[in-house]
Order: C-alpha cells, then structure tokens, then sequence
C-alpha cells in the first residue's frame, strides 16, 4: 500500500493564498526594473494590460518577496559603516519616486547613500538585490552589466531620473548570504536610449514588432505574453486593450477616451465599459480589419476563411469584446452553436454559473 501524502498545513496554505492576493494586481505604469527587457512587444502587452504576466503561486510570490524585505537590512549595515542613508522621500513619508514620459514611466529607487568608502562625497543611487549562488557566481565574474544587464538598465534609468552619476548596487547570495558590491557609473547616451524607449512602448498605438515570429523560439516560449502574441488568444477587456483609450503626454499617468471624450479613472480602466472595442492589431489571428463605424460602434473583421464578424453590439455575427474574450475563432463557427445563440439571443461568456 502506497504511502498517504503528508496532509498540508492550513496555516502555511493560508499565507500563500495571502501572498497571491496581496501581490496579485498589474501597475499602471511602466517600471524601470522592466525596461531593459529585450522585446518591447511584451513591454507594450504588459504596460496595456493584454497579459497580467507570469502566474506564480504565494509560495514564490513570497520569495521575490524576499528582496524587499532584504532592503532594511542593507539599509541598517550601511548606516552601521558610516553612510548616511536617505530611504524614505521626506516630502512623502515614502519610498523615493520619479516619473517620466507623461507620468507613465516610473522608477521607484531604493534610496541614496553618501559616504560610500570607495568614493565618500559623493551621493550615490542605491539598489539591492537578492540572487541565488548561480547568479552570484556571474555577478563577480562578469559585473551588473553582463550578468544581470536588467538590473543594469534598471540603475541607468535611476541615476538619469534622479539625476545622480553614481549607483551603489548590492545583491546577497540567498545561499550563502555572501555579498557583493558594485558601483555603476552613469552612461548618459545609455539611459537617454533607455527612455526613449519606454517612450516608444507607451505611446505605440499597436504591439511593436516581435523579436521572432517563431513561438517555439526560446526566449518566445517562456514569455508570459506568448499566448496573446502567437496564438489567438485575447487578453481581458480593460480601458488599455481598447482602440477608444490613449495615454496622454501631460498629466500623472493621464489616459484619455475618445469614444467618451473624457479622462479615464484608474479603477475604470481596470473594467472597461460595455463600448469596448479591441485594438484591432490583437484580433491579428483571427481576421483583418476591413471596415468600421464610429457612430455605430463596431469594427468589422474578415479571416482567411471568408467569415465576417464584427466587435461591437450584440447581433447574429457581432460579437462584444467580452465574448470574444470567451470565445474561439472556432466557435463562432460553430454552426449550431450560432443557430443555438441567435434563437435565443445568447452570449457567450467565462463566468462560471454556480449549480
């Protein structure tokens, strides 16, 4: 007889479930710890909310976690060696933030530092990071800049918003709790590069270009965008997946509705409304866009196959956003399926019904 499996605790399940929730929500801007991601395609997914990014369960939630709770500690031995150490904004009561293109770009630093022993008058950004034994190894073999070239384009945006030349980055190995120091200098023509192109995935009206039309390629298959990129799969309906919305230039992280001829709320941006029409470019694999009305408030599509639908209204071949969020391209092919939906003006949708 197989042995029965160690019950789990209540407890420890409890506190994963806290963690998922607690961390479980998507930012409103994009972050200078993502910029240096190659592809701006999965930036432009990730900043208009048509992939919620990778799914971790509260027990490596609460790992990344490990990090932030890292920070006081390097805080408290840097005060212990002499630095005067600024982690807290004064005029906020929080964590040091600086914003750019439009208020949709921020960079949330972990503080400042003077008196650095290596270079004592002069400020220095600070970042800390925590790596297992493997990325540590390459840290001190090959510096930020090679092994975490992230981590490095994260501090030159850092250092340009905050208009320091200096980055004092610290990375504990979680294994061994061995350090490792670095201090990096600004590179202006690095850092301007860096902002303009957040400045290009934010004001992008369509996913910009992949960086390989091949889903099996590697750094493809393990994108938490590659269904919604290569596949037909759409992303939810929110105020950023749809052709009505735009962010705007001035402002805090403005977003503007043409459709209503109004600014849109943060927390309506999240639901979307019931005039949601997707940005063409992500229906890509399921039809091109061939005609449309603004008055009317649809969009009509035509696939390889010959079939016509649209987005907009309920009708026999319309289909809302949240539909096609639910649907497949094969089911509104469905024959009897559409004779079954328009007999009895059905809709289709991904809420479960409870029995």
């Amino acid at each position: 007889m197989a042995a029965l499996p160690a019950p789990k605790s209540q407890t420890v399940e409890a506190i994963y479930t806290w963690w998922a929730g607690k961390l479980g929500r998507v930012s409103r801007r994009l972050g200078a710890s993502q910029i240096g991601r190659e592809c701006e395609r999965q930036l432009w997914y990730g900043f208009r909310w048509a992939t919620m990014g990778e799914a971790f369960d509260g027990r490596m939630l609460r790992l990344f976690n490990r990090g932030h709770r890292e920070e006081a500690v390097f805080v408290e031995e840097l005060r212990g060696i002499g630095c005067d150490v600024r982690d807290v904004d004064p005029s906020t009561g929080e964590q040091f933030t600086f914003t750019a293109v439009g208020g949709h770009f921020v960079a949330k630093i972990d503080g400042v530092a003077l008196g650095v022993p290596e270079a004592p008058k002069t400020w220095h950004n600070v970042s800390f990071k925590t790596a297992n034994a493997k990325t540590s190894a390459a840290l001190v073999k090959s510096g930020v800049q090679a092994a975490k070239p992230e981590n490095w384009a994260q501090s030159q945006i850092e250092m340009r918003l905050a208009q320091l030349d200096r980055t004092l980055y610290l990375s504990v190995n979680k294994d061994t709790d061995e350090l490792y120091a670095e201090r990096i200098r600004a590179d202006t023509a690095a850092g301007a590069a860096l902002e303009a192109k957040a400045e290009r995935v934010i004001y992008a009206a369509e996913p910009p270009l992949r960086i390989s039309e091949d889903a099996a390629f590697f750094k493809c298959k393990f994108c938490p965008a590659s269904a919604v990129c290569h596949t037909a799969v759409l992303p939810a309906v929110s105020c950023r997946t749809c052709l009505h919305a735009t962010p705007e230039p001035d402002g805090d992280g403005r977003w503007s509705c043409a459709k209503w001829g109004a600014d849109i709320p943060l927390d309506a941006q999240r639901a979307g409304c019931e005039s949601h029409l997707y940005i063409p470019a992500l229906l890509s694999k399921w039809g091109v866009a061939e005609d449309a009305s603004e008055q009317e408030g649809w969009v009509s599509y035509l696939a390889e196959d010959g079939l016509v639908f649209r987005n907009g209204p309920w009708g026999l071949n319309s289909f809302t956003s949240k539909e096609l969020f639910a649907a497949s391209p094969a089911l509104i092919r469905h024959e009897d399926f559409m004779r079954i939906r328009g007999e009895y003006a059905g809709r289709i949708t991904d809420e479960k019904v409870a029995a």
